[in-house]
Order: C-alpha cells, then sequence, then structure tokens
C-alpha cells in the first residue's frame, strides 16, 4: 500500500481551519465542487467533483477543532477505501496540519498524479485562509 502525506503551516487558528476541512461548506471552497454532510463521527458525506465524480465517504475519526478523517465509500476504484485526514495543531497563532491520504493500494499512476493534486489543492486551502482568496472549482488546479 502507498500514502500521502502533507505537513504544513496555515497562518488561522485552528478552529478555522477545522471548519474548512470538516464541513461541507469549508471543503467546497478549496476541494470539492460540492460537499454535503454533517460533521460528525460515522457521518456520511457526498463529496461532488461532478456527475462522473459523485463520490461518498464516511467520518471515520472526529475529534471536534483537532483531527477529521474520511474514508472513501463510493469512488474510482484507486480511492476506494482509502482514507483521507487532517490532524490539526495551533501554536502561537498558526495551525500546524498533518495531511493523509491513506490506503492506496499501490504506488501507480493516478497515485502520482493525486501526490501532486493534493499539493495544490492544500495550496488553495491554506491561500483561502491566510489571504481569503477563493478559486473557482475548475481553475484549482491550475494556480
Amino acid at each position: 500500500m502507498a500514502d500521502i502525506y502533507q505537513h504544513f503551516p496555515i497562518r488561522a487558528p485552528r478552529r478555522r481551519v477545522f471548519d474548512a476541512v470538516a464541513s461541507p461548506e469549508g471543503l467546497d471552497l478549496w476541494w470539492t465542487m460540492r460537499a454535503e454532510g454533517t460533521p460528525g463521527l460515522g457521518a456520511e458525506f457526498q463529496l461532488w467533483f461532478g456527475p462522473e465524480n459523485d463520490w461518498r465517504a464516511r467520518v471515520s475519526r472526529f475529534e471536534p477543532d483537532r483531527e477529521v478523517e474520511f474514508e472513501l465509500t463510493t469512488a474510482t476504484e484507486d480511492w476506494l477505501g482509502t482514507r483521507v485526514g487532517f490532524a490539526l495543531d495551533e501554536r502561537a497563532g498558526v495551525t500546524h496540519v498533518r495531511f493523509h491520504h491513506s490506503g492506496w493500494p499501490s504506488a501507480n499512476d493516478h497515485y502520482s498524479v493525486s501526490c501532486h493534486c493534493w499539493a495544490l489543492y492544500l495550496r488553495v486551502l491554506r491561500r483561502n485562509l491566510e489571504h481569503g482568496e477563493f478559486v473557482k472549482y475548475e481553475e484549482r488546479l491550475d494556480v
């Protein structure tokens, strides 16, 4: 199995970062085209990236303001069963994000592309929280 890890700071309070990675409204600002769900352990989320990518996830870890993890239950074959998660630690007004996308079946081409795409999406997340920038869904991988 292969895993993706990104560790980076965001100059924003942990509560704001948590809301951006754990709520549908927050996810729509940097990752999804449209998300639906209620944050909480065991909750089901819809992660919509367009008609061909109408995915589902179950919240597999949840500690308010500190940690959230989604297990993909409906997705493309490589993403199915993988886990996308965020652990947050705030120090001196900076939130330190420990991101993972774990459980890939192999380090294939899709995995390699996703390593790159996650870095781009997480940059959009950071820029949104630090500077209020909003990037339209269709342009997020081009900024």
